[in-house]
């Protein structure tokens, strides 16, 4: 399956990117510098979320009804003329439901590593996560119940022994125990794949394979 370093270097993700950057009216560069941060962390709160039986429940529930993966079948429309207002609320609700109390720390050391200010972080992140939910809808056919959608989130972060360090590293921002200073090391791990390419860099891996080594 498919981890979040994939997906954001696919020829999908290469539309996402450049329609959050035109939505935004933010560089290419720092959009999907942006996303490389938060794509981790938004995964990463909802696998604790998921830890419990109500919130494993909450995210298979969504992603059989609302959100089963029909946004990604057309990403050149919902970039088309703007953003739709009714994914923007859709957007704002699925962030508030999976960070909480968490959303400012993690907007805020976001824009701190990315250098974008805080309302471009959130108009980005308020159409990327209707997007990621549409990218889970798409990815579960093989889990028949909410007991495996961890494993699900899990396997979009990269399997491994770093993993429980990942979480860890995400739970330290997500509990506003740190000034967001940690942010490289887990877009490292999760977006440092499997050969040394990806692994030289993390994020400057990202970026290199998204722009050409720009």
């Amino acid at each position: 399956m498919a981890g979040i370093y994939d997906l954001l270097n696919s020829d999908m993700g290469l539309q996402l990117i450049g329609g959050l950057s035109q939505e935004s009216n933010q560089p290419e560069d720092k959009t999907a510098s942006v996303l490389s941060m938060a794509m981790p962390l938004l995964i990463g709160a909802m696998k604790r979320n998921a830890n419990s039986p109500q919130g494993a429940d909450g995210l298979m529930d969504a992603l059989n009804n609302k959100h089963d993966g029909g946004i990604l079948d057309n990403l050149s429309g919902l970039f088309s003329g703007g953003v739709n207002d009714d994914v923007k609320v859709d957007g704002l609700g699925i962030l508030g439901h999976i960070l909480g109390g968490s959303q400012d720390n993690v907007v805020g050391a976001v824009s701190k590593k990315s250098g974008m200010d805080t309302n471009g972080v959130m108009q980005i992140l308020q159409v990327a996560a209707p997007v990621l939910l549409g990218m889970l809808g798409k990815q579960k056919q093989n889990v028949s119940s909410s007991n495996g959608i961890g494993d699900l989130l899990g396997s979009l972060m990269g399997v491994g022994s770093e993993q429980p360090k990942q979480q860890s590293l995400i739970e330290s921002i997500l509990d506003g125990d740190n000034d967001g200073s940690v942010i490289d090391d887990i877009a490292g791990m999760v977006l440092g794949g499997s050969n040394s390419n990806k692994s030289s860099g993390g994020l400057g891996g990202l970026l290199g394979g998204v722009f050409g080594g720009k």
